[in-house]
């Protein structure tokens, strides 16, 4: 199927696919806002809080900000499973460090610790931790985090947190127990969904690097697709996709309303 709506639309490859390289990302305002503060996070050493509704494109800038910064300057050690806890972190730092992890947790922590000032100290690389899904933490996990950014008595740090997550990570940093850690926070960004233009523009962009520069969705199919995937980057994706496939089967040269509406019909029975 999907090589024969390739074929039919002439693309010279499936629009609305994950696999981009961060150049074709689309770059609508939330995901600028927030490559820009991830950048400036990891550039300044500093703790960073980016977070967003599920398809929000929280990784996806991630992927751009992580894109241009000089690989000879920073190591970014990026953690997608918070499940693992604590010592699955200190893990990951520590064997994509170069070294071989300790058995005894408060040594491996220490061990993690250390990694990270050497990479500064002894290679002039600064190392940016960046924990994905991080509403998954515990009230725990999170005042460790705290702790493994305690360097030369609490005066500097040798390296950048970024905590990626839903916004249930807000509300759980407002509690009283993680104040200190709150108070650390240079950064602290919601990104917002993208509005009816810039859905507009995000479906333009995903054709034209797909092989089609001319209208292909009729514009009360794209105002549709906009309000059922709530302006969120995945779900428009998702909608315009199978709305495609809709088209298709009907053997129409145009996407229009009818066939966003059977494609959202679909989608939502197998939901």
């Amino acid at each position: 199927m999907i090589e024969r709506v390739q074929g039919y639309y002439g693309f010279t490859r499936v629009p609305f696919g994950r696999s981009l390289a961060p150049s074709m990302l689309h770059q609508h305002h939330s995901h600028k806002e927030a490559a820009a503060r991830i950048a400036w996070c990891i550039n300044n050493r500093a703790i960073g809080v980016v977070t967003g509704e599920v398809g929000s494109g929280k990784t996806v800038a991630l992927k751009g900000a992580v894109a241009s910064l000089d690989p000879a300057r920073f190591t970014v050690i990026y953690q997608p499973n918070p499940e693992c806890g604590m010592r699955g972190l200190y893990d990951l730092i520590v064997t994509s460090l170069g070294g071989t992890p300790k058995f005894h947790s408060a040594a491996l922590a220490a061990q993690a610790s250390a990694a990270l000032a050497a990479e500064v100290d002894e290679r002039g690389r600064t190392p940016a931790v960046v924990i994905d899904e991080s509403h998954l933490l515990s009230h725990q996990e999170l005042d460790a985090i705290r702790m493994l950014t305690n360097y030369d008595m609490d005066s500097t740090t040798p390296f950048a947190v970024l905590l990626i997550g839903q916004p249930t990570l807000r509300k759980k940093m407002k509690m009283g127990v993680l104040a200190a850690l709150e108070q650390r926070i240079a950064i602290s960004y919601q990104m917002p969904t993208m509005s009816k233009e810039e859905t507009s523009g995000y479906i333009k962009h995903h054709l034209t690097i797909a092989g089609r520069s001319d209208p292909l969705f009729s514009d009360d199919a794209v105002d549709l697709i906009h309000i059922t995937g709530r302006g969120l980057p995945r779900q428009v994706n998702n909608i315009a996709w199978h709305s495609l496939i809709a088209a298709y089967t009907e053997e129409k040269s145009i996407v229009d309303e009818s066939s966003a509406r059977a494609a959202i019909t679909e989608i939502l029975a197998t939901d």
